[in-house]
């Protein structure tokens, strides 16, 4: 029996495991490991979770209206505790997953984005799904303060362009316009 067609097993740990173990990795390896770790991590367990988001195994996601997959892909995360989850769409090559009250990003970290964990799961589950890369990037972050935590994703070459125009102080409407 392949990982697709097992069930998905699951533990129940506290939100603040993100935190926790942020703070632990930071310590240990550093903060730019640190992300990388979270992210690795998160891209595999993401690869592991797509399957679960289909009612059947032989079920074709991206045959559903594009409303029901996001909705679906929401309900998915509410019903495990991570918080609510809005699909945006930004710009023809970029859409946006936005949350007011996502898990990762709820321990405050001052300056720091958070949620490395959430952006290589959603990376991960998206890229499964897809059939192909699906590149995600944290655009804003509870845990240093921002309103919600928000989720740009798309292209990785799409993607690197709008890191890197944020990178140089554009801002995120700004940034997507010169696309």
């Amino acid at each position: 029996m392949d990982a697709a067609s097992q069930p998905l097993s699951e533990i129940v740990v506290p939100a603040t495991l993100f935190g926790d173990l942020r703070a632990a990795l930071d310590k240990e390896a550093g903060p730019l490991v640190a992300v990388h770790i979270l992210h690795a991590a998160g891209y595999a367990s993401g690869v592991a979770a797509a399957p679960a988001l289909r009612t059947s195994p032989d079920e074709d996601l991206l045959a559903l209206p594009q409303d029901m997959f996001w909705t679906r892909l929401a309900t998915f995360f509410a019903r495990r505790g991570w918080g609510s989850l809005t699909h945006e769409p930004a710009h023809q090559a970029v859409g946006f997953l936005t949350s007011p009250d996502w898990a990762e990003g709820a321990v405050p970290r001052g300056d720091d984005a958070s949620c490395s964990f959430t952006a290589g799961f959603l990376s991960g589950m998206l890229s499964t799904l897809a059939g192909g890369p699906v590149a995600v990037l944290e655009i804003s972050c509870r845990a240093r303060g921002d309103e919600r935590c928000s989720f740009a994703f798309g292209n990785a070459l799409v993607i690197h362009d709008l890191y890197g125009k944020l990178l140089q102080g554009s801002d995120v409407p700004s940034a997507l316009a010169s696309l």
